[in-house]
């Protein structure tokens, strides 16, 4: 099979899909690899990396997508790079449809086949490809929310470790998971007074057990969730539905309780944020400000710091990708009902129950195409 990696197009985008080690691992299996010139740079990966993995080297994307059979890629397609898919030509990255019909019907008029990175599991029920991601943008997000909290850009002012006789930033993380957890570890690691929402019991107990009072846990009640959201200096939201849009928990109504200057960080905005003023943003203009609360809501937040983000993500899709590539999408995912999680779109089909229900539109189990 031949693997084609094209350099990322979205805006401050700076991963590359696949990293020199895992296009070597690739020719190993007896796989042509081609790259587009410069993929890598951003994440520290000149071209002169792959050519010695023994990958080629080419101009431009077009020819990538022209040429090769896989394409591995890290942000969803861009509509320049979906015009360029075609029938029968297997896509392997980020895609986050739900909360995105565009991109949804142009994968389903491309007839290609898509597999989500997001949607493929583990046998703990855990989503191993989105999990590197989700540890970066989680101990990314007190440190951009520090930034956002700075006078200069808008915010209150507060230090979020505070100083000997005045008190620290008050953080609200919302969502105890893989993103919430990192998230209140670095946080409460810069000195915060910080709070971890969930509605998972079990979670709110392992957390309490695991980090023995490093931060502290609540039942995330809508009473509970609004009575903190108006006390904090920062929210984070860490909120997720594998495949689904991100469900709305604070409102624009809510904002008027929050302090002048707080911030929010959404680390869901992938999925369609968690909070209803948010809208999606760049690292070149990363906030924007509702009613004086201050919004970080970049959509590519791992993007920030690309190589570790890359050799990350590259270590997590390796196996996946060189099963894709060793016995064709349709055998691997029929030997490998984890990977088949991951399938999303199917020659014209939708075949993610979640996506379906969030856009109205018709779903083919995933099950009936491999069989």
């Amino acid at each position: 099979m031949k693997l084609g990696c094209p350099k990322e197009i979205k805006p401050q985008e700076f991963r590359v899909g696949m990293t020199p080690n895992a296009a070597r691992e690739a020719i190993a299996h007896g796989h042509q690899v081609v790259i587009e010139k410069d993929a890598g740079v951003g994440s520290g990966f000149p071209d002169s990396d792959y050519i010695e993995a023994g990958a080629a080297i080419l101009d431009t994307a077009a020819e990538i997508f022209a040429t090769a059979d896989m394409i591995v890629k890290v942000k969803e397609p861009q509509a320049a790079e979906r015009k360029m898919l075609r029938e029968g030509q297997l896509l392997f990255t980020y895609l986050h449809l739900a909360p995105d019909p565009d991109q949804t019907h142009d994968l389903l008029a491309s007839g290609c086949t898509a597999i989500a990175y997001e949607t493929v599991t583990d046998p703990r029920g855990g989503l191993p490809l989105l999990a590197p991601m989700s540890e970066v943008a989680g101990k990314l997000a007190p440190q951009v929310g520090a930034w956002t909290l700075q006078k200069a850009n808008g915010g209150r002012g507060v230090l979020m470790g505070g100083v000997p006789g005045v008190r620290p930033a008050h953080v609200v993380v919302i969502g105890g998971g893989v993103v919430g957890t990192h998230a209140a570890r670095i946080a409460a690691g810069m000195g915060a007074d910080v709070t971890v929402l969930d509605m998972s019991l079990p979670r709110l107990r392992y957390l309490d057990d695991s980090f023995r009072g490093e931060f502290k846990t609540s039942y995330a009640s809508q009473g509970t969730t609004a009575e903190l959201v108006a006390a904090a200096d920062m929210v984070i939201g860490a909120v997720l539905i594998p495949g689904a849009a991100a469900p709305k928990l604070v409102s624009r109504e809510q904002l008027s309780t929050m302090k002048p200057g707080a911030a929010i960080v959404d680390v869901a905005i992938d999925q369609g944020g968690c909070f209803e003023t948010s809208h999606a943003t760049t690292h070149e203009s990363p906030i924007y400000d509702v009613d004086g609360i201050m919004h970080y809501c970049v959509a590519n937040m791992p993007g920030a710091v690309a190589r570790t983000s890359t050799i990350a993500l590259g270590n997590a899709t390796m196996p996946f990708m060189l099963a894709l590539a060793d016995k064709g999408w349709k055998q691997a995912c029929a030997d490998d009902p984890h990977l088949l999680a991951g399938l999303n779109v199917h020659a014209g089909q939708l075949t993610y129950a979640a996506v379906g229900k969030a856009l109205g539109l018709d779903v083919t189990a995933p099950q009936l195409l491999v069989q």
